[in-house]
């Protein structure tokens, strides 16, 4: 007797995801269009035979019979759908395609036919390519939008050089098997995709991996994990401007140290289980002085750890990269650092118009209005040139002396000043004034930093005529 189990509460697949080998199989595509050739793209990534079954073909499909890539015929035979492991039906003709479909079934193909859900055996899913690694995303055809929408956010995640590397280690299992005993073998694996190998193969030096493999095999042990900092750019706030690389980083890292202007959405691509650690500082405050966050990652990156410090935009831009940097070559600890979007970048996106513009401003100046205790102020009269776009980060405090300098510089009272607080987040506030009233208008709106302040001395010949608008 067979007694079946149906657990309350728990929802059931009406799909079950599965690969199928394709060698040596056939696959057959009913019709000559744009959707069967969709469907002839999919299956060209496989070794099966291709058939296309249809009285004419587009060009695409054309230029895949011509290449001997796919076979033609012109309808349907007995022998149509012989070895046929799938069928995909796209002919436009419903009466037709349902007698295919009933064809294809009764030689025991899978039938697929195309946007009509109710009547496929299966679904197409959608794909991340990264052979021999495949990952494939479905949504039991309910929604294939979203589908896509994962796969967008499934491909951030996996590097593009992660297949080839992946075949190598393929090539290497057994050679692996050889010199490591079951219990060493996870380590040696966890060691290779986690470490200095992979990171040679993903910088394009794939000899140096193979050959950091090989080494560590005939030596019959993984050799001990080396720390590393990254110095990795946050971006402005919203979490989808952090580029692919400082993902994969916080995917990869075993501690973050992060600033308070960091978003927590940021936060939630790192790994589950790694440690966070907040060293933010407010602007006069010292509970996180410098030197001890120096200090700190440094000594968990000699623990042999990956270790990620994350911070606001980019951290070459006023970001206190040079401290870390100059910390982490004198212990001897390798160290990257990974670019970030920049504020003022994040701010003209934001305003819909960008820093520089031909006849209006050929030079851009990023400066910070914030400067630590006891360094002298910025001279505003190099900076004041006509034809510049001065970027002004943390500038919110000193705006009145800000303001009276530039103006002092020759810089004209009514120049346009753009204003972006928290550029690119939830809380993002913006403001556009003269250069003579942002003091007050800064008062008056409540904004404070962090927000960077975009003054835009145009040229005398191309000077326009600016509306002044606050925008909450």
């Amino acid at each position: 007797m067979v007694a079946l189990f149906r657990f309350a509460g728990v929802r059931e697949m009406k799909n079950f995801p599965m690969f199928l080998k394709m060698a040596g199989r056939r696959v057959v595509i009913c019709g000559g269009g744009a959707e069967a050739a969709r469907k002839a793209r999919l299956v060209l990534k496989t070794e099966a035979e291709i058939l296309l079954v249809a009285p004419e073909l587009d060009p695409e499909l054309e230029g895949l019979v011509a290449s001997g890539r796919a076979a033609h015929q012109l309808e349907a035979t007995p022998g149509t759908f012989r070895n046929c492991i799938l069928t995909f039906i796209a002919t436009g003709d419903e009466a037709e395609e349902e007698a295919l479909a009933a064809q294809a079934r009764a030689a025991g193909a899978v039938v697929n036919i195309v946007d009509r859900p109710e009547k496929c055996d299966a679904f197409t899913p959608s794909i991340v390519d990264r052979d021999p690694v495949v990952v494939a995303i479905g949504t039991e055809g309910a929604a294939p939008v979203l589908g896509r929408a994962i796969k967008t956010e499934v491909e951030t995640m996996l590097d593009p050089r992660l297949g080839a590397f992946a075949a190598l280690a393929g090539r290497l299992r057994g050679a692996v098997a050889e010199a490591f005993p079951d219990g060493m073998r996870r380590k040696f694996w966890e060691w290779a995709f986690n470490g200095p190998a992979f990171d040679a193969h993903r910088a394009g030096r794939e000899r140096a991996a193979a050959e950091m493999l090989k080494e560590a095999i005939a030596a019959g042990a993984a050799p001990e994990g080396r720390g590393r900092i990254a110095l990795v750019g946050a971006g402005p706030g919203a979490r989808d401007l952090l580029t692919l690389r400082a993902v994969r980083h916080l995917q990869e890292a075993d501690v973050i140290f992060y600033d308070r202007l960091v978003d927590p959405e940021v936060l939630e691509l790192a790994r589950r289980d790694a440690d966070r650690v907040f060293v933010g500082k407010e602007v006069g405050a010292s509970s996180w002085p410098q030197e001890k966050i120096d200090a700190l990652i440094v000594a968990e990156a000699s623990k042999g750890l990956r270790v990620v410090r994350l911070k606001s935009g980019d951290p070459s831009i006023f970001g206190r990269a040079t401290e870390e940097l100059t910390a982490a070559r004198a212990a001897g600890v390798p160290v990257e650092i990974v670019p970030g979007i920049t504020a003022a970048s994040a701010a003209a996106a934001s305003l819909g118009h960008p820093l520089t513009e031909r006849g209006q401003s050929d030079a851009c100046v990023l400066v910070t209005g914030t400067c630590r205790p006891g360094d002298p102020v910025p001279d505003w009269a190099p900076l004041a040139r006509a034809g510049t776009t001065l970027c002004i980060y943390m500038g919110v405090a000193r705006a009145p002396v800000i303001a009276a300098e530039l103006m002092a510089a020759g810089v004209p009272e009514d120049t346009c000043v753009e204003v972006v607080a928290e550029a690119s987040s939830t809380a993002e506030r913006r403001l556009v004034t003269s250069l003579k009233e942002l003091p007050e208008a800064l008062e008056r709106e409540g904004i404070g930093n962090p927000a960077v302040l975009l003054v835009r001395h145009g040229k005398p010949e191309a000077a326009r005529a600016t509306t002044l608008t606050t925008v909450a």
